[in-house]
């Protein structure tokens, strides 16, 4: 069906429909030209988001941990999301918002033409009924006209009283009006014909024709509409894979937070790497002497320094540096931000941490200034082969400056490599258990015969741990292969010239305390330790004595059994009534 068959009267409507669709068509156009803005506005907005929210450089420490290095990659998930919202926004404006504009003017110029078309043909059939209307009345009065003087020559010619002359001219102008009105009529019938002809062809083939074209304008522009709004869910999908891997990379992300991680990185970033303190030991004033005392007071002021380092932060031992730090003893020069170069006034895990950074840095620059030597050799010898290019002595200045600095570097690399190596001794000594309970059970024992336990500085020395354990004779001396010792005993140092039949004595006297489930695996990585998987059922030989770490019993091994310390925080134990 075609709207110049069933439309045929219709022009004035046709002519106002076809100009609210392409209105229409515009409209459409204004709503996707508002979209894109709003995209674009979305993902500038975005952006702005992701950049206000960038890691601060203060701040790039704290992003070791799952759950900021996850807020990272959800960053920059977001960023790529941002990305794609322009990408639907210049897809549209170069698609659609074009084709729209492309296709209203295309179809404003046809319609036009259309309804040029049509008013023309419409005022031809108009031109062609008013002759016809004029040939009509024509017709009309000529014809009254002719019985009119037919009457009138009727009548002279029945009146006797007028003479023949009078009588022929009523004659002669009745013949000459019966002339006029033939002539109008057959110029009636002639436009009557004309306007009959055209008006068939108007309606039937001329007026249809632009009412067909008109069609096929409302119908392209239909379709247009169809296309466009498919164009626009195409710009949507075509992102849409990435959009949706940017959400699996937003959900992977959430997914690699791991509190436990996170919670083992806070004690490797804050653990000082000092033991707890010991027991203060009850001092019986009716007893006391001079030596008792010094070793009171001395004890006292290690047990509280040792506190007060253990329970403040890292930060917070750094010590101040004003102008009077100037003319101290100090062995070690400071750095700028006031700590020693060998970062020994901070806890030993501290030190170990900065120590290991800046070792790193140094290699960085070694590297660098490497590849600067090099490049300076390989510009020597391309100018000693080509003097044109220059001259090799000037090179040699540059080659010395950095030969120096890489000298520097190195000696630097190797200092701070010595005070790591001291800094990992330290620390093994320290973290060892019979170390501690060698401290534990030695401590006054030593101190008597080292006298002072204080270094120059003040400071405890951190070499006691180690003296302690040598010179004490303790159970955990030559452990696993000597278990002579009963608890608190004091016995059984490797040292001891037992025999073999005493030692298995003593270790058939070992009586067991109880048993001891472990609720965490642990690997032993100090001397005097031993491994134990998670579930894993011990038994307890020797109680933890405030340092820790209880002795424990595994029946395996060469010897049929296997004794070392495990962490007491690790194990459930269930002591023998």
């Amino acid at each position: 069906m075609s709207w110049g068959t069933e439309l045929w009267d219709q022009y004035d409507n046709l002519a106002l429909h076809t100009q609210k669709g392409i209105d229409f068509l515009d409209k459409y156009g204004s709503f996707v030209r508002d979209r894109c803005a709003i995209e674009l506005e979305y993902a500038s907005k975005l952006r702005r988001l992701v950049k206000n929210y960038q890691p601060k450089k203060k701040e790039e420490e704290d992003y070791e941990y799952t759950s900021w290095q996850a807020f990272r990659n959800v960053l920059k998930e977001i960023g790529d999301l941002a990305g794609q919202r322009e990408i639907v926004a210049e897809t549209l404006q170069a698609k659609v918002i074009h084709g729209i504009s492309l296709l209203s003017k295309n179809l404003r110029d046809d319609r036009k033409k259309c309804l040029t078309e049509g008013a023309t043909l419409t005022h031809t059939l108009a031109t062609q009924i008013a002759a016809l209307e004029r040939a009509k009345r024509n017709y009309d009065k000529s014809y009254r006209d002719a019985e009119k003087s037919i009457e009138n020559y009727q009548k002279a010619d029945a009146d006797l009283n007028l003479s023949r002359a009078e009588v022929e001219k009523h004659k002669h102008n009745m013949t000459m009006k019966c002339q006029q009105s033939d002539d109008s009529k057959n110029e009636y019938a002639n436009q009557l014909q004309k306007s009959n002809n055209l008006q068939r062809t108007h309606y039937e083939t001329s007026l249809p024709e632009v009412f067909n074209r008109l069609q096929e304008i409302d119908e392209k522009r239909t379709k247009g509409i169809k296309e466009f709004i498919k164009s626009a869910a195409d710009a949507e999908s075509s992102v849409a894979p990435i959009i949706a891997r940017c959400l699996e990379g937003i959900v992977k992300a959430s997914e690699s937070i791991d509190e436990k991680e996170d919670s083992l990185k806070v004690i490797e970033r804050y653990k000082s790497g000092f033991t707890p303190p010991a027991d203060i030991p009850f001092e019986d004033l009716s007893k006391v002497d001079a030596e008792s005392s010094n070793y009171s007071s001395q004890n006292n002021l290690g047990i509280n320094n040792m506190t007060q380092k253990g329970t403040m932060g890292a930060n917070k031992l750094k010590k101040r540096v004003g102008i009077f730090g100037i003319f101290g003893s100090n062995k070690n020069t400071l750095s700028t931000d006031g700590m020693k170069e060998d970062f020994s006034d901070l806890p030993p895990n501290q030190r170990r941490k900065k120590l290991m950074a800046k070792i790193q840095e140094i290699q960085q620059k070694i590297t660098q200034e490497t590849a600067a030597y090099d490049g300076l050799v390989k510009m020597k010898g391309v100018y000693e082969a080509n003097t044109m290019l220059g001259d090799p002595t000037t090179v040699d200045a540059q080659l010395n400056e950095s030969g120096s600095r890489l000298e520097k570097l190195k000696s630097e690399l190797k200092k701070f490599k010595m005070y790591l190596d001291a800094a990992n001794n330290a620390q093994m000594m320290q973290h060892s258990p019979q170390t501690h309970r060698n401290m534990y059970n030695g401590q006054r024992s030593s101190r008597h015969s080292n006298g002072s336990g204080e270094n120059e500085d003040g400071e405890d020395n951190p070499d006691d741990a180690g003296s302690l354990s040598s010179s004490s004779a303790s159970p955990e001396s030559g452990l696993g292969t000597s278990h002579t010792s009963l608890p608190g005993s004091g016995h059984g140092s490797a040292n001891d010239n037992n025999h073999p039949e005493d030692m298995y004595y003593e270790a058939e006297l070992l009586q067991p305390l109880g048993t001891c489930k472990a609720l965490y695996p642990f690997d032993a990585t100090s001397e005097g330790s031993i491994p134990m998987a998670e579930g894993e059922e011990l038994q307890v030989i020797e109680l933890d004595q405030g340092d820790g770490w209880t002795r424990v019993r595994r029946m395996c091994g060469s010897n049929g059994w296997e004794e070392g310390f495990v962490p007491t925080s690790y194990i459930e134990s269930t002591l023998y009534a």
